[in-house]
């Protein structure tokens, strides 16, 4: 029986997609995931928990861990740091589960030079005027910050490509189960199994050399 590792996902895409949304339904519809939780220096908004969404610290120690090189990845957006914490991933992985990570496309980036092998997943509204529908529905930010996502949005659909994967967010259950999908198909790609594909080789050697298994 083939053992996996676990498929670093990555998840971004546009502020006010769903990103979030999508996650936790993902973790609570299916096994096998753990959600990275990352750091950040913004201000928490209503109803979010530290700990929970995020790990809400200070500039001065976010900056200490990057003096540490205790992130995976770490970038500004909109004034403020948001990093992921390296020790959770890595456990997790060995663990055979498959870790979520939710970073925007600066930070997404970064990993996959780190760590070719990760999943790149981009989430998108079904069209530009939905996604403003969504910012102004969260009712807790002012135009002007609005305004700011809407422009940095433009600038990340340049970056779209380099995903391998583009999910858009129209039905939030079939959007959840086409993730699913697409993250387990992912575990029996040739190069996340070449301690199988090596297993199978020497086997096949020996039993062509006359030897027994």
């Amino acid at each position: 029986m083939m053992k996996h590792k676990g498929v670093l996902t990555v998840v971004s895409g546009f502020s006010g997609a769903g990103k979030g949304t999508l996650m936790n339904l993902l973790l609570k519809t299916y096994e096998n995931y753990a959600l990275s939780i990352s750091m950040t220096t913004r201000a928490p908004r209503p109803g979010e928990e530290n700990g929970r969404e995020y790990f809400f610290i200070t500039k001065e120690e976010f900056e200490e861990h990057i003096a540490k090189d205790e992130l995976i990845e770490y970038a500004q957006y909109v004034g403020n740091y948001y990093g992921t914490p390296k020790a959770y991933v890595e456990e997790k992985l060995n663990e055979g589960k498959d870790v979520i990570l939710e970073i925007e496309i600066q930070g997404a980036l970064k990993i996959k030079e780190k760590f070719p092998e990760a999943l790149l997943l981009f989430v998108t509204p079904p069209n530009a005027a939905e996604l403003q529908k969504r910012l102004k529905g969260r009712g807790t930010e002012t135009d002007e910050v609005i305004l700011q996502r809407l422009h940095r949005a433009a600038e990340e659909s340049e970056g779209i490509e380099q995903y391998d994967y583009l999910v858009v967010n129209d039905d939030l259950n079939e959007c959840v189960q086409q993730m699913h999908t697409i993250i387990r198909n992912a575990k029996y790609a040739a190069f996340r199994n070449e301690e199988f594909i090596q297993d199978i080789r020497q086997e096949l050697k020996d039993l062509a050399k006359g030897e027994k298994i």
